[in-house]
């Protein structure tokens, strides 16, 4: 399946802007680059539809996962309890860090599952969405 996706750039740490058309291994290739720099964000949407985009920011072991159903609404995977709901954690949105609370951290490998997205075409399947 193929998939359409803009990031963070591995050698410059910055947000690029510039769509990719891949396939989902080129894409999970991306996101183990990223890791392994220990964070980064990633869009992605399916070839020739604007949405949904999943947007996937990661710092460390700890993530943050935004479904963009259409320009008006924004939801959040809601957390799988990795973060207690009272505590913090900051992530990477484009180039700026955003703070989040436990109640929207998930599991970095957990949040992955945004790349069965790319399989299912179904975003219900994550997990249970908080709009925004």
């Amino acid at each position: 399946m193929s998939v359409v996706w803009v990031g963070t750039s591995p050698e410059s740490g910055l947000f690029s802007p510039v769509e990719t058309h891949s396939d989902a291994e080129e894409l999970s290739g991306r996101f183990n680059d990223l890791r392994s720099r220990g964070q980064g964000y990633i869009e992605v949407r399916l070839p020739n539809r604007e949405f949904p985009v999943l947007a996937l920011a990661f710092r460390d072991d700890h993530a943050v996962v935004h479904l963009m159903s259409d320009t008006e609404r924004t939801s959040l995977l809601v957390g799988d309890g990795t973060v207690p709901s009272g505590d913090e954690v900051e992530v990477p949105i484009m180039d700026d860090l955003v703070t989040f609370t436990g109640n929207f951290v998930l599991d970095i490998d957990r949040a992955w599952k945004v790349h069965d997205f790319s399989h299912t075409q179904a975003v219900g399947a994550l997990g249970e969405w908080c709009e925004l």
